[in-house]
């Protein structure tokens, strides 16, 4: 640093949540460009990002320096402090030990949170930790600066020279230059202080920022950061001086104080810290051993695989195979030093089976291994399905094992807690996540600050596609949506957002936890890594991402949640009381009416294979044995997709099989000569050039990875081998270049076979207990309400009936239930109703258990303690239908909410006074409270207020009161439809759930649509989906043209042609109505109470319409014309209601 004269030491990241400007790549090039030959990362209370600067600094060639700005508190209890609260100062570290103090210090920070903030820390332990540290005391955000404003010298005194002492030597007064008032009025008191002291002065840019040109997104970056907007006069604002300033600037502006830049390259080069990569550390294996850890693996792997081949009836002759292939994966695992790692997962994974908790077949390459297998940690025999050890553990590439284990998502946690029970609190931690502002998140936080109409910037956000597995940036949504650059060019507000939030896109914004990931340590982890703590989580979690926290040297476990195991738990325990000798892992893989059912392509609900293409492939490829299952998993993706026509017909002897060369031919047998796993890439490349399995996985890898020069070197090898097998160069070359381009997409056999596993299992509960299957399902699924709609009708499909929410029947979960003729119905749990938490719930069941069940609403709200039930709570019982037992009127229950929340209060305080409650039995609570005599809701109108709060109808199908009106309009039933025809039909349904696509084309839909008989899937291309797609809401009713879409494979598609509210086309169909009257009365009367109920003379739409009136014996006794109806179609529903109406025919129009 001989020739710089100024380094930066208080620089922050985007590891600044929202508030930090710059990401870590761009701060190291700002330095480079700058000729720094050294920079300091300082982010807010926190070292997120200290090792992903340490690494990708010193690869620039640029000594990173670690630092954070911290929150120091001053407790005023202190006499000798005074009053000086909360202040901020910035600590960089200087060698080993201050890291290890500074990591200590904002690791306490965050565990010792109040209220889910992280508490400041106190002045006794940041002098305790003080160690190893440099202290800049944070000029007007400082302890200094507070002791000025109350002008208390005294304790000023103190608290300088108690820095003095703990900050020997590494104390340093800063000054900071932003144009900032309170700046200018306290500097000349900053150097009065600094040199009566004795303490070096340091100039430094607080940076936010990279350049002057980010002044006006960083503003907005700090108003999402605090809720504010940018018009309120009194948020948070700095100025445009805090960017990344040239040394040449920073020399310009301390011109006058050249010692307070020279002491920045003096402060660099005290600090003699290197945060370096470091090579994986297991912890030992929980339970004490005479004997190495390897010893022990050796010792229960072979006691498992004993046990395992006992179970699995496997020949003797052929023990060998195993015992052998055991070996040599044991010589493998010793040489590469991972006993310990297969002995820990081992012991947890075995740890949930023993204590009940559903454990994963396997997923990813771990089920190749049959050490894995032995021990219990998966649960398909490698050697059966043909999965390779190499493809999770290559000898001749060293890199950790990555078991990725499946548990039941909803006792998950318990085998956490197990792990951090085993190997101590302080030694298990989740790992970070961090979330970003992407393109629609942008926008809309961006929009809000900018006090843009929130309607104006949604209708913005809705043209950008919605898919979080690969999000689209707002450049790219520019790039395909002609509507966006539009927007922008329309005016200066539009413009002023897009060009904001491009800025902002991309920057963190907050701190999560990871879905799966845990560490253990071999000390505790405070000693290794940084600890966060997220106010969501019980457990802490590392401050560095998953990449970084691995290459701190920690070993990760995934400890998934598979909601899928919970859903086969729930059923093998409802299946239990009825066969108490059930086992999941004992159903036979052969199970010929499983086959059958997975065949016919009814598949909804079934793991893995229920999106409608995958039950198109079904239905053409019946698979009937478990291996056909596999290779759809795998063949079920982009790329591999291509292949399926050929696989199906080549399996239904349609197709001749081809290989390339006969060595070929057992490796492809089993899927018709068509290369899916990446297994069989390995396979080959052994057969044919005589590459080892492990150096085929170097193949495989090179042949995704697609680097020339690796490809060309696996070229040469690929096909020198070939010839000493007699194959010519020429057909070597053309198999490389096959294997090679099929590689890119191939995929991972050993996950193909674990899931799946998982899918057949969930197909034979299906198959054969459907009802038990449903209800779990339904259980699981209660609060995604499209997909309980999709369970609903599939209920309706099998002719299972599904019976409403009840107080006195219902469980929390979905359950089964008898009806009268002895057949198995599914109860709707109490825990589909919206809005009401399960604590009350379970509540009501618990009471009703206790006590029995429940005769009315007003013993029923007698028998609810205080506060338990609110009014809100009432009425969405009432609209789901769950008090329908002890009264039938949904809406008098709902009217009576609050008669019910107040018999309650006033029941409750009689048994908290302990007296005999005067709503006993020898009273009648109806002489006391009553209930509002109101009339029942219509059909459509329960119909609809069940959706609303159940999320789906349980009861009927809206589209029923509308039957007599479509058949007699010709309009068909999308069951009924032509597959063959070319025309367009009419048809209708009800919105269930829409699934956003984007394609080269721009945007279309695939939208599920209920009819009376059940689900459909269409198809809105995007001409007719941009203009009309406010229309797809959940639950509305649609008028729709279709079209027959024939597609490659052969499958038929539903294509909209245009589509209407239903309701809005019915109207303009509906000429007149003929409508037969139950008795004389006084005609002139009713049609005048008709009139003023259900026209209106301010509404926009009128619609005249011509009304029939006739007696009993169909004699016309009135003829009417209507000139402002509000609907006809509506005014059909409410007049059919009407008791003095026996008939309502509608008369359309030609």
């Amino acid at each position: 640093m001989q020739n710089n004269k100024f380094i930066h030491l208080r620089c922050r990241s985007s590891y600044s949540l929202a508030q930090g400007a710059i990401k870590i790549d761009d701060l190291v090039e700002l330095a480079k460009n700058n000729n720094m030959p050294a920079l300091a990362l300082t982010d807010n209370g926190n070292l997120f990002g200290a090792l992903e600067f340490s690494l990708k600094a010193a690869k620039k060639g640029i000594q990173p320096i670690l630092g954070s700005i911290l929150d120091i508190e001053i407790k005023e209890e202190n006499d000798n402090f005074g009053s000086a609260s909360k202040c901020k100062i910035l600590l960089l570290v200087k060698n080993d030990i201050g890291w290890k103090n500074l990591s200590f210090l904002i690791s306490k920070s965050f565990l010792d949170q109040e209220n889910g903030l992280q508490k400041p820390i106190s002045l006794d332990i940041l002098f305790k930790y003080s160690d190893g540290l440099i202290c800049l005391l944070g000029g007007i955000y400082g302890p200094i600066m507070n002791y000025f404003i109350s002008d208390q010298k005294g304790q000023l005194n103190n608290i300088i020279n108690l820095f003095k002492k703990y900050f020997p030597e590494r104390l340093f007064m800063e000054i900071m230059r932003h144009g900032l008032e309170k700046e200018k009025i306290y500097e000349n008191k900053f150097l009065r202080i600094a040199s009566e002291y004795s303490i070096p002065i340091i100039a430094t840019n607080n940076i936010y920022f990279d350049v002057e040109d980010m002044y006006e997104a960083h503003d907005c970056l700090l108003c999402i950061s605090d809720g504010t907007t940018i018009s309120d006069v009194n948020r948070n604002r700095i100025t445009q001086d805090h960017y990344f300033k040239s040394e040449k600037e920073m020399i310009n502006l301390f011109s006058d104080l050249p010692q307070a830049i020279s002491n920045s390259v003096l402060i660099a080069n005290m600090c003699s810290f290197l945060l370096e990569e470091k090579q994986p550390s297991l912890p030992s294996y929980p339970e004490k051993l005479d004997i190495s850890e390897h010893q022990a693996l050796i010792n229960y792997s072979e006691i498992g695989l004993k046990e395992r081949l006992k179970n699995s009836k496997v020949i003797t002759d052929k023990e060998n195979i195993y015992f052998e292939r055991l070996s040599y994966e044991l010589d493998v695992i010793s040489n590469m030093g991972f006993s310990g790692y297969f002995l820990i997962v081992a012991e947890f994974v075995n740890w949930a089976k023993e204590n009940n908790i559903p454990v994963g077949p396997g997923r990813g390459s771990g089920a190749g291994s049959l050490v894995a297998w032995s021990l219990g940690i998966t649960d398909l025999n490698p050697i059966k399905y043909n999965l390779l050890f190499e493809r999770f553990l290559n000898p001749e590439r060293i890199s950790m094992p990555d078991f990725d284990i499946d548990f039941c998502q909803s006792k998950r946690d318990e085998v956490i807690n197990h792990v951090q029970d085993t190997y101590g609190q302080d030694r298990v931690a989740q790992i970070i996540t961090f979330g970003s502002l992407q393109a629609r998140g942008a926008l809309r936080d961006v929009g809000r600050v900018l006090g843009i109409p929130y309607g104006k910037v949604d209708e913005l956000c809705r043209l950008i596609p919605n898919n979080p597995a690969s999000p689209t940036t707002l450049k790219e949504a520019l790039d395909i949506e002609p509507k966006l650059l539009a927007a922008i060019s329309s005016g200066e507000e539009i413009s002023q957002l897009f060009n904001i939030s491009l800025k902002l896109e991309g920057l963190l914004k907050n701190a999560a936890t990871h879905a799966a990931g845990l560490v253990i340590g071999d000390k505790p982890l405070v000693e290794i890594i940084p600890l966060y703590k997220d106010p969501k989580s019980k457990i802490p979690s590392t401050q560095y991402n998953m990449k970084y926290t691995e290459l701190s040297g920690l070993v990760k476990f995934d400890f998934l949640g598979l909601k899928t195991l919970s859903i086969l738990d729930m059923a093998s325990f409802l299946l239990k009381k009825q066969d108490s000798s059930f086992r999941l892992d004992q159903i036979p893989l052969d199970d010929n009416k499983t086959y059958k059912e997975i065949s016919t392509g009814e598949t909804i609900g079934i793991f893995q294979l229920e999106s409608q293409g995958m039950r198109d492939v079904l239905s053409k490829l019946k698979p009937d044995r478990f291996e056909d299952i596999i290779a759809v998993v795998a063949l079920y993706r982009p790329g591999p997709m291509d292949n399926i026509p050929s696989f199906i017909n080549r399996k239904h002897g349609i197709e001749n099989v081809e290989v390339l060369h006969p060595l070929l031919n057992s490796i492809l047998e089993e899927t018709y000569g068509i290369m899916i796993y990446q297994e069989q890439v390995m396979e080959a490349a052994q057969k044919l050039s005589g590459y080892s399995l492990g150096q085929a996985d170097l193949l495989r890898r090179a042949m995704g990875k697609k680097i020339k020069s690796e490809m060309d070197a696996q070229r040469e090898s690929f096909i020198e081998g070939a010839l000493k097998n007699n194959i010519d160069k020429k057909l070597s070359s053309k198999i490389f270049e096959l294997i090679a381009r099929f590689a890119g997409y191939g995929f991972n056999k050993s996950h193909a076979a674990a899931y799946a596993l998982i899918a057949y299992q969930t197909a034979w509960f299906k198959t054969n207990y459907p009802e038990i299957f449903l209800s779990a399902l339904m259980t699981f699924d209660a609060e995604l309400t499209d997909k309980v709609n999709i369970y609903r009708n599939e209920l309706s499909r099998l002719n299972i009936k599904l019976l409403g929410p009840d107080i006195n029947y219902s469980e929390l979960n979905y359950n089964l239930e008898k009806n009268e003729e002895g057949i198995f119905c599914i109860r709707t749990g109490l825990c589909s109703i919206k809005n009401i938490g399960n604590k009350a719930l379970s509540v009501i069941i618990e009471n009703r258990k206790n006590n029995g069940k429940y005769k009315n609403l007003l013993e029923f709200a007698s028998r609810m303690d205080a506060n338990l039930l609110s009014k809100s709570h009432y009425e969405n019982l009432a609209l789901s239908g769950a008090f329908s037992s002890i009264n039938s009127n949904r809406k008098q229950t709902f009217m009576s909410a609050q008669v019910l929340v107040d018999l309650t209060i006033n029941s409750s305080g009689e048994k908290h006074n302990r007296q005999e409650n005067i709503f006993g039995d020898t009273i009648n609570l109806n002489e006391i409270w009553k209930l509002p005599e109101v009339e029942e809701w219509n059909e459509k109108e329960k119909l609809e207020k069940e959706r609303n709060s159940l999320g789906f109808y349980y009861s009927g199908h809206p589209l029923n009161s509308s039957k007599n009106i479509l058949n007699h309009i010709g309009i068909s039933e999308i069951s009924e439809i032509n597959l063959n025809s070319d025309s367009i039909v009419s048809t209708v349904g009800v919105v269930i759930q829409v699934n956003e696509r984007s394609s080269r084309n721009g945007r279309f839909a695939r939208v599920v649509i209920s009819s009376i008989s059940g689900l459909h899937e269409v198809i809105i291309y995007s001409d007719i989906y941009q203009k009309k797609r406010d229309l797809l809401i959940s639950g509305t009713e649609l008028y729709l043209k279709v079209a027959i879409m024939k597609e490659e494979n052969g499958s038929n598609r539903l294509l909209v042609r245009d589509m209407y509210l239903l309701e809005d086309k019915l109207n303009k169909l509906i000429q007149s109505f003929e409508i037969n009257l139950n008795k004389t009365f006084d005609i002139n009367k009713f049609i005048r109470d008709l009139k003023l109920n259900i026209t209106d003379e301010k509404d926009c739409k009128k619609y005249p319409i011509h009304i029939i009136f006739k007696d009993a014996d169909c004699n016309i006794i009135k003829i009417e014309t209507m000139q402002n109806l509000k609907s006809p179609f509506i005014f059909k529903e409410k007049i059919e209601n009407s008791k003095e109406v026996s008939f309502v025919k509608p008369i359309m129009k030609n």
